[in-house]
């Protein structure tokens, strides 16, 4: 992850769920995410509806131009790509998976525009094949917001994040005491080891 808002909503969730694979929907407070609430969005699990959108915040809905709560999330893709992100959310759900998805696209006649596309599994009422919180963090502002919708948005990138940043960092050291965490960094010191 590269973007502030996905760095921040994706430290929350891995704070919430601690020891299991995703925590509850209901373990979401906006206050405590109010940073980032308007790149936010909730989708529900419904393949059959293309995973609509039941919270979307503020500027994910103005990078389209529209209201998005109850649209499908898969309408929101080029049509190319809707096959895989179909098997993103399946895996998030199947396998408490987080992913990052990096997208591009751009308003008519505009500029290309770097996306990045968080989603995190939510358990509701236990059962992970219910709801997804995500995030849709533009690269940069552009006066068009609001006023130009972007197309369809094209993946450059996809990647599954590991179960944590240092379970990930740990696996590739011998002693998990040579890093230390810092904010939602990990410090590494070659010294520790």
């Amino acid at each position: 992850m590269k973007l502030a808002p996905s760095l921040e909503l994706y430290t929350y969730w891995d704070a919430l769920r601690g020891a299991r694979g995703a925590p509850e929907r209901y373990d979401i407070e906006p206050e405590a995410i109010r940073g980032v609430l308007a790149d936010t969005f909730i989708l529900e699990y419904s393949r059959e509806r293309g995973f609509p959108f039941r919270v979307v915040g503020s500027r994910t809905n103005a990078l389209f131009c529209r209201e998005l709560r109850g649209q499908p999330f898969l309408s929101l893709w080029a049509q190319n790509d809707t096959e895989e992100i179909q098997r993103v959310m399946q895996d998030a759900a199947d396998g408490a998976q987080p992913f990052v998805i990096g997208a591009r696209s751009a308003p008519e006649g505009g500029l290309a525009l770097a996306l990045e596309v968080l989603v995190l599994p939510l358990r509701h009422h236990g059962a992970t094949h219910a709801r997804a919180l995500g995030c849709c963090a533009p690269s940069a502002s552009a006066p068009w917001f609001g006023l130009l919708p972007l197309r369809p948005l094209a993946i450059a990138s996809l990647r599954a994040l590991s179960a944590s940043p240092a379970s990930a960092f740990a696996s590739r050291r011998t002693s998990p005491s040579a890093f230390r965490r810092h904010g939602h960094l990990f410090v590494y010191s070659a010294r520790s080891q």
